[in-house]
């Protein structure tokens, strides 16, 4: 280290002693550390002490100052930014790495009075300390120097925002410069301050004014660097007879099975949890400046909106008709980026944008054709509310090209594209199904390893997304002969079951009984994995050193695909239900620690509880204290699922479900009742309070006004379907038995009956009874007054189906 020092500095042979003395003594719980830290700031040669410290690289200095507190230590900040001024570089390095960790280890301190404030002197001395007076520093060191300031100041963004305010506008230009650094690394680090700063709410106010300057340097930053081609074998187009090297394929978790309500098409969709990857290079570095800068760019689109567009269409139009692919593909991955926040204002220029994306996805560059396929994806909801002939069409037959593509990287794009867009479509894609399960089935025969997983989610989508549309002999023919092949080839230890299986669970559910000739084996494999990991579990407990602990993967994967085998066989599954222990099993797994196993087993046994409940029904008096017991809305899932599981119980079991109400109903209303509840779980706690209702009025109805208007605001959003009609059916009973408990909030009944389209006729004559009833009650004058109050539609719905 001394050979690198400008000037040959030897530290007091004494001094170093005490220091090494003290290092021993920093270990110590006792209060020496305290006494010693003080003794510090009395230090004669303090200068001299302080260099020792920087020459052992500022480490020693963050230990004391975060065991004894700063404020002990008085002189250390003003110490050590003065020592940042110095010629000698690593004096100035020391100090400004000890400084950082300061920041890192101590932010709340550095902002309040008891050191009168360090951050004001702090944030400007940073600022200005790139004007460094020797030439030697400027030129040689700066970037790690330059990488450490843009890092300190993301890390007072996310901490103390509001010291940063006063300075914000120079902070904004150097940052500025600093993410066209020359350095890659410096040029990252300050690209992570504008996704920073995107996420504080003060952004829109603070940026608005850069924006010109910013959002070409975030474009700039989207393009390939040459050693990202490199990495990513940019040169290599055909290589999908290489096979995957193991590393390349990232595991994969299942995400368990969540029994949701079918929502009306309002536009009104779940929290989607899907982490929309920037792109597609994520194998090779997990993050760059490309990423960052699309990142930044993403999140910015969704802050100003539209207003953004002003400053990037000039762009846009210059990058994607470029002669060189680079800029091209970097314009595609534009396009893409702000796709989910300028939705709107990019409408007008979608007719002529999609033809030229789908041209692009012939592009002879394999890294254009994959990006492509990604941005496509970002605008398959639009695509898919056109006529079908216009965009769709063309965009799918091009896509599904892309799926056996000779590039493994387009291969993979296209199929995670492919799958978007079965989503979006559903069944705008049944006529044609033939040509994509035709596709889908030769990828089978040509795909590697990692690419092969991805084709399952494809499969699965498809199902999901056209569901009984897929129930034909010669459908059934092409695509379950491969499926199976592929099973029989995985051993019971391959995680490559996890994605087969999730695959296979949406193919039962679609195909009903078209699986029957297939479900023996499938199920009776399922049933064995579940065994086969609790035994693990428990052999496992009793004896953690010798048995290892099992993937409980396995077994949550085998549950989810025992509901779809049971969802979609419906009672033909009764036989193997019959012939099996999974009643014995399930018990186990719904008291597992492991909330997935919990969340998993609570939709299996309302999945059962539909299909063959003669089985079901001896283990209800063992089942339902444990279903109470997970009416816990901290794990939201697995609260959602035990609730739905115990509506499906309560309409079989009719009056026999008296004895277990007082264990459910006060935790349900709990539920409907608090702020922040998701949607799914409170129409799931909806119908299941309207179904105990419905076969036990006299039990629930005491509480009709603790739940009357959570109930109906939650029940107005969700499709006609059985589900609701049993709700409903609930909820007339007890209003018949209890009227005075919806007087407050009839408005909101009023509202709820309005949304349904088709009610059976004699759920509409219960309708008609209570509202007719209300009305004959209050007199004609008071109605008219109330009715009032409605807004237009509402009125108007109820006047015409209901008379009233």
């Amino acid at each position: 280290l001394q050979t690198k020092m400008e000037y040959e500095w030897k530290p007091d042979e004494q001094g170093l002693q005490q220091i090494l003395q003290l290092l021993k003594e920093s270990q110590s719980p006792d209060t020496t550390i305290q006494r010693t830290v003080q003794q510090l700031s009395t230090w004669h040669s303090e200068s001299d002490f302080l260099k020792m410290f920087v020459f052992f690289q500022g480490i020693l200095i963050t230990t004391i100052a975060s065991k004894g507190e700063l404020q002990n230590w008085p002189d250390l900040l003003p110490k050590l930014c003065s020592l940042l001024d110095s010629e000698d570089y690593n004096t100035c390095e020391g100090a400004f790495g000890a400084l950082q960790k300061i920041c890192e280890d101590s932010a709340e301190i550095l902002d309040s009075d008891v050191l009168d404030r360090p951050l004001n002197i702090m944030i400007p001395k940073f600022l200005q300390f790139f004007k460094h007076s020797s030439p030697k520093i400027r030129y040689l060191y700066k970037p790690e120097v330059r990488k450490n300031v843009c890092r300190a100041l993301v890390m007072l963004l996310e901490v103390r925002m509001d010291r940063l305010l006063p300075h914000m506008h120079n902070i904004v230009e150097y940052m500025l410069q600093r993410t066209q650094d020359q350095d890659e690394n410096v040029a990252l680090e300050a690209c992570e301050f504008w996704l920073t700063l995107a996420e504080q709410p003060i952004c829109k106010d603070v940026l608005v004014r850069h924006l010109p300057k910013l959002i070409p340097v975030l474009v700039n930053g989207m393009k390939y660097s040459d050693i990202d081609i490199i990495l990513l074998k940019g040169d290599v187009e055909e290589d999908e007879t290489i096979p995957d090297s193991e590393q390349d394929i990232r595991p994969r978790f299942h995400r368990s099975r969540t029994v949701a309500q079918q929502h009306d098409e309002d536009g009104i969709e779940e929290e989607d949890d899907d982490d929309d990857e920037m792109d597609d290079d994520d194998t090779i570095s997990d993050w760059n400046l490309r990423k960052c800068s699309a990142a930044a760019l993403d999140v910015l689109a969704n802050v100003y909106r539209d207003e953004l567009l002003p400053h990037i269409l000039p762009l846009l139009k210059e990058l994607l008709f470029h002669h060189e692919w680079v800029v091209k593909e970097s314009g595609i991955l534009v396009l893409g980026a702000i796709a989910e926040g300028c939705m709107q204002g990019m409408i007008p220029y979608l007719p002529e944008l999609i033809p030229h994306l789908i041209q692009c996805l012939s592009d002879k560059k394999a890294l254009v054709r994959s990006i492509t396929c990604w941005t496509l994806s970002r605008y398959a909801h639009w695509v898919v509310s056109q006529p079908p002939d216009t965009y769709l069409k063309p965009l799918m037959t091009e896509l599904l090209k892309r799926i056996l593509d000779s590039n493994k990287r387009v291969q993979e794009a296209a199929c995670s594209a492919f799958a978007t867009l079965e989503e979006e479509a559903c069944t705008e894609l049944v006529p044609y199904l033939a040509y994509i399960l035709d596709t889908l089935v030769f990828a089978f025969s040509k795909y590697q390893h990692k690419n092969l997983l991805i084709l399952y989610d494809a499969i699965g989508t498809l199902a999901d997304s056209v569901g009984h549309h897929l129930n034909k002999p010669e459908y059934i023919q092409m695509l379950m002969p491969p499926l199976i092949q592929k099973w029989n080839m995985l051993k019971d230890e391959d995680k490559d079951l996890f994605p087969l299986l999730e695959c296979l669970s949406s193919v039962a559910t679609a195909l009903q009984s078209g699986f029957l000739p297939y479900c023996e084996p499938v199920y009776q494999r399922c049933v064995n994995l579940v065994q086969k990991t609790l035994a693990q579990a428990m052999l496992n407990n009793a004896q953690p050193d010798q048995y290892e602990a099992p993937d409980k993967d396995f077994m949550i994967v085998a549950l989810d695909l025992l509901s779809g085998l049971a969802e979609g066989l419906g009672g033909n599954i009764e036989q193997l239900v019959a012939r099996s222990n999974i009643l014995t099993l399930m018990y186990q797994c719904m008291q597992d620690k492991m909330p997935e196993v919990r969340q998993s087993s609570f939709a299996l046994l309302g999945d059962l509880t539909k299909a063959c409940f003669q089985h079901v029904k001896p283990c209800i008096a063992d089942f339902m204290p444990i279903l109470g017991t997970n009416l816990n809305p901290e794990f939201i899932s697995v609260c959602n699922n035990a609730t739905w599981a115990i509506g499906e119980i309560s309409i079989q079991m009719g009056i026999e479900m008296q004895p277990y109400i007082p264990m459910v109903l006060h935790q349900l209303v709990e539920i409907i009742n608090r702020p922040n509840t998701p949607k799914t779980l409170l129409e799931n706690t909806a119908i299941t309070i309207g179904r105990l209702g419905y076969v036990c009025p006299q039990e629930v109805a005491p509480m009709l006004q603790q739940f009357i208007r959570p109930w109906c605001t939650s029940l107005r959003n969700i499709r006609d379907n059985e589900e609701k009609d049993s709700a409903f059916r609930g909820i007339c009973t007890m209003i018949s038995v209890n009227p005075s408990g919806v007087i407050q909030d009839f408005i909101f009944f009023c509202d709820a009956v309005a949304s349904w389209i088709n009610p059976k006729d004699d759920l509409r004559d219960m309708f008609c009874k209570i509202l007719h009833g209300f009305k004959n009650q209050v007199g004609d004058e008071n109605w008219r007054r109330f009715s009032d109050q409605f807004p237009l539609p509402l009125k108007e719905r109820l006047a015409a189906f209901y008379g009233v």
